[in-house]
């Protein structure tokens, strides 16, 4: 049976029965509502500050075999990459230098990622910083993979096509010069013959009679076939492939025309001294990539080590160049 209240009135000094409406009743149940519900939160909220829910234990636990996974990747990272590192420059100063091929440049391997960050959306979890990191050297990892799995595809075609390289390379004397006293003036600095002045000799002479054969050095294409009164009169140019070139100054006769394919030993021509020349004989030059170089480092074919020694030591001595 429902308790019945009764409120004091002062006007009349006697009780009277407190009435309520259903109004009344229900402000009242939903203030003891409200106060039920905060006061629940505030229990719950108390109690999850000091007290770990089984499911919050399995979170936790996930969280921590995560981060061990995370940190332990990064560390594989590092490893992996110490060993990419190890292939790359064995790449390019071993695999390369044997097919003459340029290294891959460092800027290239190591080119970074631009644009928009895409890690953006892991730098609000906890520890960002390791997420990230692990994040970005995976992808510095992947890429510098990648590049090195396309250096090794290229690398192997250069070792398929390593027969035709080997017959391209400018490797004999343009002349035949058995006992070496043709091997007149190499390369350096000499004394001009007709100017008298010190110039930069870019490449080698070899002295013989008008008439002589001249030899393609290396399998190519005739790139040139020029005639001039000066400079170095007639000469022919070869693209050998590979980033070699050779040229042949101061020819009496081509036996050649541009375009046309020749072999290592063909005869591309005869000796003169047309152009400025003091006298009979051959300029020969050889470019790698659309640079002179010595060409005394390429006559492989030809010289035993103690005919090599012996050439330096006759084109080193000279100090006139023919041309």
């Amino acid at each position: 049976m429902a308790k019945v209240k009764y409120k004091f009135n002062p006007d009349t000094l006697s009780y009277d029965k407190v009435e309520r409406n259903l109004k009344a009743k229900i402000h009242r149940f939903l203030l003891f509502l409200s106060a039920s519900l905060v006061l629940s939160i505030v229990l719950v909220v108390i109690f999850l500050q000091f007290y770990e829910t089984p499911k919050m234990r399995s979170l936790k636990r996930e969280n921590s075999r995560l981060l061990t996974q995370y940190e332990l990747m990064y560390k594989n990272l590092e490893s992996i990459e110490g060993v990419l590192e190890d292939i790359q420059h064995r790449d390019d100063n071993l695999y390369r230098v044997v097919f003459e091929a340029d290294p891959i440049p460092n800027s290239v391997r190591k080119a970074g990622f631009g644009g928009v960050n895409k890690y953006a959306h892991l730098e609000s979890l906890d520890n960002a910083d390791l997420v990230v990191n692990t994040a970005r050297k995976l992808d510095v990892v992947a890429k510098e993979a990648y590049i090195q799995s396309k250096s090794y595809d290229e690398v192997l075609k250069l070792a398929l096509d390593k027969e035709a390289m080997l017959a391209s390379i400018p490797a004999i004397m343009p002349v035949s010069n058995k006992d070496l006293k043709r091997t007149a003036s190499g390369w350096g600095f000499r004394i001009h013959p007709i100017y008298k002045i010190r110039r930069f000799h870019y490449g080698m002479d070899f002295t013989a009679p008008v008439g002589t054969e001249i030899y393609a050095t290396g399998d190519g294409v005739v790139k040139d076939v020029q005639s001039s009164r000066g400079g170095f009169g007639r000469w022919v140019v070869i693209d050998h492939g590979y980033g070699y070139e050779t040229l042949y100054g101061h020819m009496n006769e081509f036996n050649v025309r541009k375009g046309q394919k020749v072999k290592r030993g063909s005869v591309i021509g005869y000796v003169g001294s047309s152009g400025t020349s003091s006298g009979p004989h051959i300029h020969y030059e050889v470019h790698r990539n659309g640079k002179a170089v010595n060409p005394q480092y390429y006559y492989f074919k030809d010289l035993t080590p103690q005919e090599y020694e012996k050439m330096i030591a006759i084109s080193s001595n000279m100090g006139q160049s023919l041309d």
